[in-house]
């Protein structure tokens, strides 16, 4: 099925040096970003929504240090940027309204950690009624036996599962 850029934004969850630096499995943080990029690239090219998402904590008079993109992701004139206070990046955040005003129906969703800020803004976007498309490769677990587990058994049933390559290809 065509990936409708015009009607698509894809969702990229904190890229940020403090969490892509950590021990993840399966993918390392680099070449979640390098994957995110890439998908970045094809949806700004295509006319495509993208929507940088980076968390901040709450009620601390300053961030810890990495707390802003990573250089290679940060967002450009036209991206969505989102600020979250919380483990997905609908609740408190204007996402779903940005979306709607663009004619989002599909999101495709790429970062880390798969089963934290990935899952809980992937499961928003179903309960809204997005599309949502995961891209296993451009996303990573804090271990490789829960991104497999997410992938396999839980994301699934919220939309559907594809590789970067297979993204890139259907982008239409």
């Amino acid at each position: 099925m065509t990936i409708d850029v015009t009607r698509s934004a894809l969702i990229v969850i904190d890229l940020m040096p403090r969490i892509v630096s950590q021990n993840l499995g399966p993918h390392l943080g680099a070449d979640v970003v390098a994957r995110s990029l890439e998908l970045a690239t094809a949806f700004r090219a295509a006319g495509g929504v993208v929507v940088p998402v980076r968390v901040e904590r709450p009620g601390v008079a300053e961030q810890p240090p990495g707390s802003g993109f990573v250089p290679e992701f940060t967002p450009l004139p036209g991206d969505i940027e989102i600020v979250k206070r919380t483990i997905g990046a609908f609740y408190g955040t204007d996402l779903d309204s940005h979306l709607r005003a663009s004619g989002v129906e599909t999101v495709v969703m790429t970062g880390i950690a798969t089963t934290m800020g990935v899952e809980s803004t992937a499961r928003a976007a179903a309960d809204l009624g997005y599309r949502v498309i995961f891209v296993s490769d451009a996303m990573s677990g804090m271990t490789a036996a829960e991104h497999t587990h997410a992938l396999s058994v839980v994301l699934p049933r919220f939309g559907e599962v594809v590789t970067t390559a297979e993204a890139l290809s259907r982008l239409g």
